[in-house]
C-alpha cells in the first residue's frame, strides 16, 4: 500500500500588523505617561534649615553657591570677576538672594556677601528652609 503525499502550495500569508502597531503605541505611551520629566534641571543646593526665617519675594538677582563652591548668577555659571562685573552693573538697585548649600565653606559665603555690600548692595538675602 502506497501513501501518495501531495505537496501543497506555499503561498505567501499575509501577515496583519496593525494589531502589533497598536501595542507598540500603547507601550510608548505608558511609558511616557509613567515617566518623569525635569522640565528645568535647577542647581542642587541642600539649604540649611531656620526657625526664624521669613519669606522674602522681592529678589531679583540669585546668587547659588554649590558645595563644590562654584557660583552660579540666576543658573549661569560665573567666575569671580563675572560675578563683580554682574553686581557693579546692578548699581545696588536689586535685592539679592544667596542660595549656599549646607556643605559649602562659611567664608565662602562671607566672601560673596562682601562682595555685594561691596558693589554697594543694600539688600542681602540667604535662602534657607523653614522648618
Amino acid at each position: 500500500m502506497a501513501l501518495h503525499l501531495r505537496k501543497s502550495s506555499a503561498e505567501a500569508v499575509p501577515i496583519d500588523i496593525a494589531p502589533l502597531i497598536d501595542v507598540v503605541f500603547q507601550l510608548l505611551l505608558f511609558f511616557m505617561l509613567t515617566s518623569s520629566f525635569v522640565l528645568h534641571p535647577g542647581i542642587r543646593v541642600a539649604l540649611p534649615k531656620a526657625t526664624t526665617g521669613r519669606s522674602v519675594t522681592s529678589s531679583t538677582v540669585i546668587l547659588t553657591l554649590t558645595k563644590d563652591h562654584l557660583i552660579y548668577w540666576n543658573d549661569e555659571l560665573v567666575t569671580l570677576q563675572e560675578l563683580r562685573r554682574n553686581l557693579k552693573e546692578t548699581n545696588g538697585q536689586q535685592s539679592i538672594l544667596i542660595r549656599c548649600d549646607r556643605h559649602a565653606y562659611v567664608d565662602k559665603l562671607i566672601a560673596l556677601w562682601d562682595l555685594c555690600r561691596e558693589v554697594g548692595a543694600t539688600e542681602v538675602h540667604i535662602a534657607t528652609l523653614s522648618e
